[in-house]
């Protein structure tokens, strides 16, 4: 029969293998948290077009606990409500709330370089994994937690008095932290945000560090360190890949409905320099947020099964439609912003500077502005105003 203990030790060897658990501390915290008390009622494993329930009660032990102890992304809620329990078969739905993988989790607490007395605000609670873990190295009075969900919340919260940490579990917007246990040395979001709201900057003490994942595309998002000064700035860099949920108070819409409606009045039409497949890529789409950060990328095909690809601007009612001709593209444009033109002179750029990594951007955060930039190339720069 399995044991639990031994499955947090594997799980603490394979991420130490995988060079993400470096600290004796988090090793420690790994090797004591119980993640499989933090998946119940159960999870939902993906099946392609499908999600099959698995359930602690309805599901033996050995099998449950290998579950719990995979490095996967574990989804436990979908379309905002449903949660394994609740289901006898396989189903279709999007998820809304998960438990990450735990390379994830960990790079990410290594990534806030705690030191003993910190005090930290988390955005997005989740399933309360990666609170734990914090309370188990911290101390729990030492943690914040805030989560949007009122079901998740309460389930996070069960959780963590199941195994022995009375913290601080707030139900509430995480965009706004929380003021009322505030300055903080740490803040992590668990979640994606379109820019890091400014008040997890006020919140935060000079010297202290906000970790949040930049971008609202699935793909194309950037892991954002950025430590706040005397002044009220803070200042950092995007230190690698990352991929969350959106914050549900800026989820977006997908676009939707008669796409050639949306397209019908175009105001220019032009030969593409850069082919829209690219933005299929990391960094081509990382950097096609920061120049159109409300722009939508769909994807069609035409009856004949050649490929179409949109941009869409609903809040600027602008549009960039790409026709495939051959190995080449043409491009229709159309409302007030020229979304495509942007973004092309931004690739450009980019790609004439050597292709430079997503760890090459820095960030500046202030009350009026949100400033990227990839060295001192004034074409590789993208200023974010607020209001």
């Amino acid at each position: 029969m399995t044991d639990p203990a031994s499955e947090r030790r594997r799980l603490a060897a394979v991420l130490t293998d995988m060079g993400v658990l470096t600290s004796p501390w988090l090793r420690r915290a790994v090797e004591a948290v119980p993640r499989e008390e933090f998946l119940r009622p159960g999870v939902f494993l993906d099946e392609g077009r499908t999600w099959r329930p698995v359930t602690a009660l309805g599901t033996a032990s050995d099998e449950w606990l290998k579950t719990a102890y995979s490095v996967d992304t574990l989804t436990t809620q979908l379309d905002g409500h449903l949660t394994a329990d609740q289901l006898c078969g396989s189903v279709a739905g999007v998820p809304t709330s998960s438990s990450t993988d735990p390379a994830t989790v960990v790079s990410m607490i290594e990534a806030l370089d705690l030191t003993a007395g910190h005090r930290v605000l988390e955005i997005g609670t989740g399933t309360g994994y990666s609170t734990a873990l914090m309370c188990h190295c911290l101390g729990e009075d030492n943690v914040t937690t805030v989560e949007v969900d009122p079901q998740v919340a309460a389930r996070a919260d069960a959780a963590l008095e199941t195994v022995g940490y009375s913290t601080w579990t707030v139900t509430g917007d995480g965009l706004l932290g929380h003021p009322r246990r505030a300055p903080y040395d740490r803040v992590i979001a668990t979640c994606a945000v379109r820019r890091i709201p400014y008040t997890w900057v006020r919140q935060t003490r000079p010297g202290g560090i906000v970790l949040a994942t930049v971008g609202s595309w699935p793909w194309g998002t950037g892991l954002a360190k950025v430590t706040v000064g005397e002044n009220g700035t803070a200042e950092g860099a995007v230190i690698g890949r990352s991929s969350f949920m959106q914050a549900r108070a800026q989820a977006v819409t997908p676009v939707a409905g008669d796409l050639s409606a949306r397209t019908a009045y175009a105001d220019s039409e032009r030969a593409a320099l850069v082919s829209p497949l690219v933005l299929e890529e990391w960094m081509p789409a990382f950097l096609a947020q920061l120049a159109a950060p409300a722009a939508q990328l769909v994807r069609a095909s035409r009856g004949d099964g050649s490929p179409l690809r949109y941009l869409f601007d609903p809040e600027r009612e602008s549009f960039a439609e790409f026709i495939a001709d051959g190995d080449s593209w043409t491009v229709r444009q159309g409302g007030p912003v020229a979304l495509w033109d942007g973004i092309e002179r931004s690739l450009v750029a980019w790609r004439d500077a050597g292709a430079p990594g997503i760890e090459t951007v820095r960030l500046r955060v202030t009350g009026g502005s949100h400033l990227y930039e990839i060295g001192r190339n004034p074409s590789l720069r993208w200023e974010h105003r607020l209001g």
